[in-house]
C-alpha cells in the first residue's frame, strides 16, 4: 500500500490546522505550511543544535570555477563569489527540521490575511546593517522592487514573485505584501526568504553594476579580504544585531571561513589531500572508493565519515518517448529496461555505491511499499485487465542478477 494513504486521508484535517494557524490576523512567531508549529513562542534554538556551540576558529572551505567578479549575487551579469548569502539576512529563517515553516529574523513577527491575498511583516527593531542603521520597512520594499523590477536584476526573482502584487510600508517598522489572489499558500513562506537590501547604501551606488566593492549587509558575516581567481575570507561580524536570537543559537560560530577556488573536482581533489582546506563533500563514488589514501590519511589528518541522511532523494533512470513507435508497446520498454545491469554496472563501476531507485518519492514516507490498497486499489481496480496480474499479488522488486566483480583489465 502507499504509505501516503494515512497523508490523504488526514489531508482535510491538516489544512483545517492550517487555515486555524496561518489565516490569524494576530501576529505570530512563525508560519507553517503543513500542520503547526513545531517551535513555540518563546523558544530559545532549534533541537538540532548545541546553543552553547563554541566561537571561534578558522575554517577553509572549496569551491569550483576559474573565479568571481561579482559581490552582487542579484544580477544576471558576472560570476558572483561563492558564500554571498552570509551578507544578509531575510524577513525570516527556515527551520532545518520541520517540511516548510519559518520563524522571524529580521521579522520579529507575522500576520496572514484571512483571505490569504496579504502577508504582514512586524521587523525586529533592534535589526541593523553592518554600517549600524536601522532596518526598516523601506529597505523591505525597495529590496522586492530591486529585484523584481531592475533591469539588470536576475529574471529569478520576477519569476518568484510574480504572484505578489505590490509591496506597501504601513509605518517604518511595518511591511505588508499583497498578493494577486489567495491561492498560493507558499508566497508568505517565500516572501519570508527575501534577502533585505539596504536603501540608504544604493542612493550612492549602482545597484546593477557587478564588481567587487564590499557591499553593506546585515547578516553574520561580512568580506573581510579576496583574490579573484584564488580566494575570498568572511570574517563574523562582532556586533551582529541577531547573533542572540533563537533562530541564529549554535550557527556561525567560525571567527573566520575562507573558499579556495579550484578549475576542476580532479585539482580540488588534490588540493584537500594536501591540506589546503578542511572539509569536503565527496558525491562522486570512484574518489569514495579509491581516492582516500596516503600518508594524510594514514596518519588519521583526513578522516572519512559516511553519514546517511533521511531526505527525499532525486531518481535516476530512463525515461522513453511514448509517442514514439519504437517505444510505444510496454514490454519493449521493459525489455530495455532489463537489457541495463544494474547489478553488474553498480558492482564494477560504482563501487557498490549505488542503490535501486524503487519509488519516485525515494527515501521518503511517501515512497509506495507492499501491495496496492485502500485508495491506491481503487485507482487501479478499473484497469485489472489491463494490468500484469503481479500488480495486484507481489510486491515489486527489481531483478537481481548476481555478478563477479571484474578487476584489471577487460
Amino acid at each position: 500500500m502507499l504509505s501516503f494513504r494515512r497523508t490523504l486521508r488526514l489531508a482535510a484535517l491538516f489544512v483545517l490546522t492550517l487555515c486555524t494557524l496561518t489565516t490569524q490576523a494576530n501576529p505570530q512567531h512563525g508560519m507553517a505550511i503543513y500542520g503547526d508549529l513545531k517551535y513555540p513562542p518563546g523558544f530559545t534554538h532549534f533541537s538540532y543544535v548545541n546553543p552553547d556551540a563554541p566561537k571561534g576558529g578558522h575554517v577553509r572551505l572549496s569551491a569550483i570555477g576559474d573565479s568571481f567578479d561579482s559581490f552582487n549575487p542579484f544580477l544576471v551579469k558576472g560570476v558572483a563569489a561563492d558564500g554571498l548569502d552570509w551578507l544578509y539576512d531575510s524577513l525570516t529563517k527556515q527551520a532545518g527540521d520541520e517540511p516548510f515553516s519559518e520563524y522571524g529574523l529580521i521579522a520579529r513577527s507575522m500576520e496572514i490575511a484571512p483571505d490569504r491575498t496579504s502577508v504582514t511583516f512586524h521587523i525586529n527593531p533592534d535589526a541593523r546593517f553592518h554600517d549600524g542603521q536601522p532596518i526598516t520597512a523601506e529597505d523591505v520594499q525597495f529590496s522586492f522592487e530591486m529585484l523584481t523590477t531592475h533591469e539588470k536584476a536576475s529574471p529569478y526573482y520576477r519569476a518568484y514573485y510574480r504572484d505578489v502584487r505590490k509591496a506597501v510600508v504601513v509605518d517604518p517598522l511595518t511591511i505588508r505584501f499583497e498578493f494577486a489572489n489567495g491561492d498560493n499558500r507558499e508566497l508568505p513562506l517565500i516572501l519570508g526568504q527575501l534577502k533585505v537590501l539596504p536603501k540608504h547604501y544604493y542612493r550612492t551606488h549602482d545597484f546593477g553594476k557587478a564588481d567587487l566593492t564590499i557591499p553593506v549587509g546585515s547578516g553574520p558575516y561580512t568580506i573581510e579580504k579576496f583574490k579573484p581567481g584564488q580566494s575570498i575570507t568572511y570574517r563574523r561580524v562582532d556586533n551582529y544585531w541577531a547573533k542572540d536570537l533563537p533562530v541564529n543559537r549554535g550557527f556561525y560560530n567560525f571567527d573566520r571561513i575562507t573558499i579556495k577556488y579550484y578549475k576542476d573536482s580532479t585539482v580540488a581533489l588534490e588540493g584537500f589531500k594536501a591540506g589546503d582546506y578542511d572539509f569536503r563533500n565527496e558525491n562522486v563514488s570512484k574518489y569514495w572508493a579509491t581516492a582516500y589514501t596516503g600518508p594524510a590519511v594514514e596518519r588519521g589528518e583526513i578522516v572519512r565519515e559516511e553519514v546517511r541522511h533521511h531526505m527525499p532523494v532525486g531518481m535516476q533512470g530512463f525515461l522513453y518517448n511514448t509517442r514514439r513507435a519504437v517505444f510505444s508497446d510496454p514490454v519493449v520498454r521493459e525489455a530495455l529496461a532489463y537489457a541495463f545491469d544494474f547489478e553488474w554496472t553498480n558492482a564494477n563501476l560504482f563501487y557498490n555505491q549505488y542503490t535501486r531507485t524503487r519509488s519516485y518519492f525515494e527515501n521518503s514516507e511517501l515512497a509506495a511499499t507492499g501491495l496496492p490498497g485502500g485508495e491506491e486499489l481503487k485507482l487501479l481496480e478499473p484497469f485489472r485487465k489491463q494490468l500484469p496480474e503481479r500488480v495486484f499479488t507481489q510486491v515489486y522488486a527489481p531483478r537481481q542478477i548476481p555478478h563477479p566483480v571484474i578487476s584489471g583489465a577487460t
